[in-house]
């Protein structure tokens, strides 16, 4: 069966204005910020897949594990007819689950959602000729808007992968969180997975890994504010920082500035003094009973939880009550 065309929600003028709303906002703030998705253009998602693949970075790897474990027991509990993905890039990860689900019969359709439409439309076309027997309908959406534009109908799966629940902040995943229960109807089910609460001293590298290749990916924002929008910041100027934050459990990545500068962004003439940082990410590590208590106050119950043999990431599968 043959991908169908893409349902497109979001076109280049659309993520255009989002990133220039983000960077007037982001950098007029007191403690400058941009959201971590302007990484990912072309270059920053091989950066990110390069990351994903060094010895320090154990997410990819843990989740892998649990899904390898679990992917038969998710497929028997959910018996899904509609498997949906949200942010989801290659959907390499998913065929552990895609394939234990051909395996126990039943499943008709994936709906994967991403902002890529280059990603979406290789990813899907790749995934029809793999699964033929499968419907392929890819979404270009942003999962922080476009929830309502999910299939109905059939039981349906969500699965969110990769701890990107851990990018958004408390007021951002409760919000997240409700949207997602509001797109569901009782029955349906949530699949998430999250980063643990762990020693630091194996948090930091993750986000800090002796190559460089998460600093390179780190600068790549800067390089996409230059190319989209014309502005004149020098990547290199700016050091890769990555902070475990105690208080709130979250590891920050940031760029600091290496010596003061103004640079021009937009019409803004943004300031920088020297060891001021530019934070790009928080990425929220959790704990089992946090995860369980967020979804409860968002209308689902959690019915299994799940880490990898080391205890280092866990997936939750949650029911909409």
């Amino acid at each position: 069966m043959s991908a169908e065309p893409l349902e497109i929600h979001l076109d280049d003028q659309d993520l255009g204005r989002s990133l220039r709303r983000d960077v007037r906002v982001g950098l007029s703030a007191g403690q400058k910020w941009l959201p971590p998705k302007w990484f990912y253009d072309t270059r920053g998602s091989e950066l990110f897949d390069e990351i994903t693949r060094l010895p320090e970075y154990y997410p990819t790897r843990a989740e892998r594990a649990v899904l390898a474990e679990r992917a038969a027991e998710i497929a028997e509990l959910t018996a899904a007819k509609t498997l949906i993905e949200l942010g989801s890039g290659s959907s390499e990860k998913t065929r552990l689950l895609l394939d234990a689900f051909v395996r126990a019969g039943g499943l008709g359709t994936f709906v994967p959602l991403d902002v890529s439409v280059s990603a979406l439309r290789g990813s899907t076309t790749t995934l029809a000729a793999d699964y033929p027997g499968l419907r392929v309908r890819g979404i270009v959406g942003d999962f922080t808007r476009h929830l309502d534009r999910l299939p109905t109908g059939g039981r349906r799966l969500v699965i969110f992968l990769g701890g990107t629940v851990g990018n958004l902040l408390p007021v951002e995943r409760a919000e997240f969180l409700a949207r997602m229960r509001a797109a569901l109807e009782v029955g349906d089910w949530l699949l998430v997975g999250a980063d643990l609460v762990k020693d630091p001293a194996v948090i930091v590298p993750a986000y800090d890994d002796a190559a460089g290749v998460t600093a390179e990916f780190n600068r790549n924002v800067l390089r996409v504010l230059n190319r989209e929008l014309g502005a004149d910041l020098d990547p290199e100027a700016f050091a890769h920082v990555a902070l475990w934050d105690p208080e709130h459990e979250w590891i920050e990545m940031r760029l600091r500035a290496e010596r003061p500068m103004r640079v021009r962004v937009l019409d803004l003439d943004v300031g920088f003094a020297a060891g001021e940082d530019l934070r790009t990410e928080v990425s929220a590590k959790f704990r089992p009973e946090g995860i369980t208590g967020e979804l409860d106050s968002a209308g689902f119950r959690a019915e299994r939880f799940w880490t990898d043999p080391d205890g280092l990431f866990g997936v939750t599968l949650a029911r909409a009550g």
